[in-house]
């Protein structure tokens, strides 16, 4: 069973520690660690009273550089920092704290400040360890880090990396410019992505454990929201941040869609349309002023009206299907036909309810992201198989199930299970008093939501699964077991802000 990949992206890697640090792993520890592990790997390739230089800059990579020279300092080596840029600009806390430390460190460890590109000196040392940039980078180095990488290049000595070379970009492997020309990186719990092409600039790559617990990839948390939750921008305009339809309800159930149209919006979609039958689209319109109605004529989904929906589809980025939308004979033929247009059209699509009734009553092709949110009934049902067991058996058959559908599918459950085939993963949020009625309308409007505003779908569904829960569990902490699934979609803004990286 593989966890995420061999490789990450800079985007996975921030969502593991701060994943790490909702199961008590703090930053601070991961920090230590980190540095210590360079400081390790450091001292195997030079003898101690060898001379070291640790050019750091004033974000987290600096700081794992603050650490490693603190640690060389008492092994025995010569040890100087210089410090690119102002120190009291120094945002994060561990890495201040630790800047602290090697500052204090007057007997043994040398601190050089150097504010501008004129003040860079000359390096003299047996190895000198990058710790100026880090992940963090994008494009081409801009004065003065470009001048103090040249200078670093220059510099007769073994060059270590800390986590990845100064200008090489973590996500490509690419130097757009100068970069640091490392004989040795050492990267942290898992090579970056940029690294399965092997670039010459990292030189020789060590993959350091920095005490990063398993479960941080395996569980779901506050990471996975954050990966999937899109900036915005001050210049954003209506639309920008993903539109979503969705398609439901019959002459029996209205609510249901439009509790998936409303977490959607929760989450931040910027537009959804709910496409109901008349019958239901008064109570649908009624939940609030924000919902965008497609009437369809009639009791239920048909494949006459199915015209009124396909426009649509040239409008939104995703579509969330399922929700109270009934099994007549009629609907079950209009869904394999949306289902076909949704996919010819390569929308991504969230699957739900009676949507995957009637997908299993017909099974149509897969050509475009597909996620289905089965409980373990439409599970057995879609499969032909039972979920059972501890979480992980139920991984197991899930993560098969995923692979031969060819989709995402997020079991519902009192832990929920998401898998494409590949990865799996699980979900621990949520309480029994979510067994109500319309909790899983919700979280279908979330993964809606996601994929509209451009998540990957396995991404989506694991930070709606969590975030669901977790919204859940905020209820219940304030109102008990006597929660309703309209106490979700009002929590779910909190939530999410909650998991946000400040």
């Amino acid at each position: 069973m593989v966890v995420l990949g061999e490789y990450l992206t800079v985007s996975e890697m921030v969502a593991v520690e701060m994943n790490s640090e909702h199961l008590g792993v703090s930053t601070h520890m991961l920090m230590e660690a980190a540095g210590k592990s360079v400081a390790d790997e450091t001292a195997r390739r030079l003898k101690p009273g060898s001379r070291v230089v640790v050019v750091s800059g004033l974000s987290g990579n600096g700081g794992d550089g603050f650490v490693a020279a603190r640690h060389l300092a008492g092994m025995g080596y010569e040890v100087e920092v210089i410090v690119l840029g102002d120190p009291a600009e120094i945002k994060l806390e561990n890495t201040r704290v630790n800047y602290e430390a090697v500052r204090n460190m007057s007997s043994s460890v040398a601190v050089t400040v150097v504010k501008d590109s004129s003040q860079i000196p000359e390096i003299k040392a047996d190895a000198v360890i990058d710790g100026l940039i880090g992940t963090s980078m994008r494009g081409a180095l801009r004065p003065p880090y470009k001048q103090m990488v040249s200078v670093m290049n220059a510099a007769e000595a073994y060059r270590i990396a800390v986590d990845v070379p100064t200008g090489l970009v973590a996500d490509t492997g690419v130097a757009h410019g100068e970069c640091v020309h490392a004989d040795l990186t050492v990267t942290f719990h898992k090579p970056k992505k940029g690294y399965e092409g092997k670039p010459r600039q990292a030189g020789e790559i060590v993959v350091a454990s920095i005490g990063i617990p398993p479960e941080a990839e395996l569980y779901t948390g506050p990471g996975d929201v954050a990966m999937v939750h899109p900036d915005r921008k001050r210049d954003s305009h209506k639309g920008m941040h993903g539109t979503l339809l969705v398609v439901g309800g019959s002459e029996t159930y209205s609510g249901a869609p439009a509790l998936t149209a409303m977490a959607a919006y929760a989450a931040g979609c910027d537009l959804v349309y709910a496409a109901v039958p008349e019958t239901a689209a008064g109570a649908v319109a009624g939940f609030s002023p924000s919902l965008i109605t497609v009437k369809l004529d009639g009791k239920r989904l048909t494949p006459k009206n199915l015209e009124t929906v396909k426009p649509f589809l040239d409008r939104v980025d995703a579509v969330a299907v399922g929700p109270g939308l009934g099994l007549h004979e009629k609907t079950v033929e209009a869904y394999t036909r949306l289902h076909d247009a949704v996919q010819k059209k390569g929308l991504p699509m969230v699957v739900d309810a009676d949507g995957l009734k009637a997908y299993a009553q017909t099974r149509p092709g897969v050509e475009a992201p597909l996620v289905f949110t089965p409980h373990g009934r439409e599970f057995e049902m879609l499969t032909g198989k039972k979920a059972e067991g501890g979480f992980k058996e139920k991984g197991v058959v899930v993560e098969k199930a995923a692979g031969k559908l060819g989709v995402v599918v997020l079991l519902k459950g009192s832990v929920d299970v998401v898998s494409d085939g590949r990865c799996t993963r699980y979900n621990w949020t949520g309480n029994p008093g979510m067994t109500v009625g319309g909790t899983g309308d919700v979280l279908t409007g979330l993964v809606g939501g996601y994929i509209a505003m451009g998540a990957e779908p396995f991404q989506a569904a694991c930070a709606s699964a969590y975030i669901n829960g977790a919204a859940g569990d905020k209820v219940y902490a304030n109102k008990g077991y006597h929660l309703l699934p309209e106490d979700l979609v009002e929590t779910i803004p909190y939530v999410v802000e909650g998991c946000l990286r400040k």
